[in-house]
C-alpha cells in the first residue's frame, strides 16, 4: 500500500465585536485515538460574557461527545435537544455551530445549524455540497458528506462574516456568494489554513471599518502534502564532528536553513562556496542574510531566531504581523515563511559549542538564552501541528 504523504492542517481567527473583551464565537479542535479530527466553530447568541459561554459550552459538549467515542450524529442530535431557545429573540437557538468530522481516510460529514454555509474548495473552485434536511425538536440541521483531496479546503465562519459591512461600507453586508468568490480569488496551496482564515477575517473586519458589528470568526481545515524543512544552528560540540554533522545535515531531503555566522563558515567550508555577504537590513531590528551557493537561507543566529520566536506566538494569536513576514525578505521573515507555512516537519540541528562572541557582556547574550530560544521555538512550532525533531550535537 502506497504511503499517505499527506495530512490535515487547520487553523482559524477571530475578530471580537466592538468594546467587547470576549468573543461570542467559539472553535474547539479534537483529534481522535481512530485517526478522526472534529472541528466545532459554534456562534453564541448576541456578544459579550453570555454569548463567550454560551459558544464555549456547544463546542465543548459537541468536541467531548466525539472524543467519547459518540457518533456525530447522536452528538449532534443531544445537543440540539439540549439547547434553550430565546423565546424574546423570536425564538432562536442559544448557540448556532457548524461541526466537520474528517475520518482518518479523509471522508468527512459536516452539519451546520443556523451558521452560514460553508465553503469547500476544490482546486481553487467552490465544490457545491449536496446537504439533506434534518428536523431534530423541531429545529433544522443540514447534513453533507464530502472527501478531501490533497489542496481541498473547507472554511466555515461565523454570520459576522455575512453581515460584515452593514452600516459601514456595505448597505446589506457580505453575502456568502461573495465569501466564495473571495476564498476562490485566495487559493493558493502554499498558503495555510491558518493564513487563509486571517485573510478572510480581516477583509470582514476592514468592511466593518475596524469596528465589528458582530463576532467574526472563519475556521479553515485543508489537506496537505507532508514537506520537511531542515535548520541548523550553532556548531558541533566537538570540532572533529563537523563533517559528519555537515554531511547528515545535507544529506537530508528539502531545504536548508544554516543559522549563525561561525555555523555559515562551517557550511560554506564544508560545501566548498565562498558567502556572499549582504549589507542590506531589510528590516532594522534584523541582521541581513548571507548567500552560499547549496545553502537555502543563511542567515545571523540567536537575534534572527529570537524574531522568529515572537513571529510565532503572533502567529497562533491575531497574526497581524502576517502582513508583513508575509511579503518581507529578511532572515526572520524568510524562515517564518518556510517553517510556518511551507514546512509541516521541521528537523533542528543544534550544535552545543559555545560561541567565544556570546561571552562578551555588552552582547547579553548567553549560551542558556540561545538554548531556551531555540527550545521555545521548536515548542511553538508543535503547538501549530508542526512535526518537530530535534537533534543536539
Amino acid at each position: 500500500m502506497e504511503k499517505d504523504n499527506t495530512e490535515l492542517e487547520s487553523g482559524y481567527l477571530s475578530v471580537n465585536h466592538k468594546g467587547e473583551e470576549l468573543c461570542g464565537d467559539h472553535v474547539q479542535i479534537v483529534k481522535g485515538s481512530d485517526g478522526s479530527t472534529t472541528l466545532v466553530l459554534a456562534d453564541g447568541l448576541g456578544s459579550g460574557v453570555v454569548a463567550s459561554i454560551l459558544s464555549t459550552l456547544t463546542s465543548a459538549m459537541l468536541s467531548r461527545m466525539a472524543e467519547a467515542g459518540l457518533s456525530i450524529e447522536d452528538g449532534v442530535e443531544t445537543l440540539v435537544k439540549t439547547l434553550p431557545i430565546a423565546r424574546d429573540r423570536g425564538n432562536v437557538a442559544y448557540s448556532t455551530f457548524t461541526v466537520c468530522r474528517i475520518e482518518s481516510d479523509y471522508s468527512a460529514l459536516i452539519y451546520n445549524f443556523d451558521n452560514p454555509e460553508p465553503v469547500f474548495l476544490r482546486n481553487g473552485q467552490e465544490k457545491r455540497l449536496d446537504y439533506q434536511t434534518l428536523s431534530v425538536e423541531g429545529k433544522t440541521i443540514k447534513k453533507a458528506r464530502c472527501y478531501f483531496d490533497v489542496n481541498d479546503s473547507l472554511s466555515m465562519f461565523s454570520d459576522g462574516a455575512v453581515y460584515a459591512g452593514v452600516g459601514e461600507t456595505l448597505n446589506f453586508g457580505w453575502t456568502r456568494e461573495e465569501i466564495s468568490a473571495y476564498l476562490q480569488g485566495l487559493y493558493d496551496p502554499s498558503i495555510s489554513a491558518k493564513n487563509t482564515a486571517t485573510l478572510l477575517v480581516d477583509h470582514c473586519d476592514l468592511l466593518y471599518n475596524r469596528r465589528p458589528g458582530d463576532d467574526t470568526t472563519c475556521l479553515t481545515v485543508r489537506r496537505r502534502e507532508r514537506k520537511t524543512a531542515n535548520l541548523m544552528v550553532g556548531p558541533p560540540t566537538n570540532k572533529e564532528d563537523d563533517q559528519k554533522v555537515l554531511s547528515s545535515f545535507f544529506a537530508l531531503p528539502g531545504p536548508h536553513i544554516v543559522c549563525g555566522g561561525t555555523t555559515c563558515s562551517l557550511a560554506a567550508r564544508y560545501l566548498g562556496s565562498p558567502i556572499e555577504g549582504s549589507l542590506d537590513y531589510l528590516d532594522p531590528e534584523v541582521p541581513p542574510i548571507s548567500y552560499i551557493k547549496g545553502v537555502d537561507l543563511a542567515t545571523e543566529g540567536i537575534i534572527t531566531l529570537n524574531k522568529v520566536l515572537q513571529l510565532s506566538k503572533d502567529y497562533q494569536g491575531q497574526n497581524k504581523a502576517y502582513f508583513d513576514w508575509s511579503f518581507r525578505s529578511d532572515g526572520a521573515s524568510q524562515i517564518a515563511k518556510m517553517l510556518f507555512e511551507e514546512a509541516t516537519d521541521i528537523v533542528f540541528y543544534v550544535g552545543c559549542a559555545v560561541n567565544p562572541a556570546h561571552q562578551d557582556p555588552q552582547y547579553h547574550i548567553g549560551f542558556k538564552m540561545k538554548m531556551q530560544i531555540i527550545d521555545n521555538l521548536a515548542q511553538e512550532l508543535r503547538n501549530m501541528g508542526k512535526h518537530i525533531q530535534v537533534t543536539y550535537f
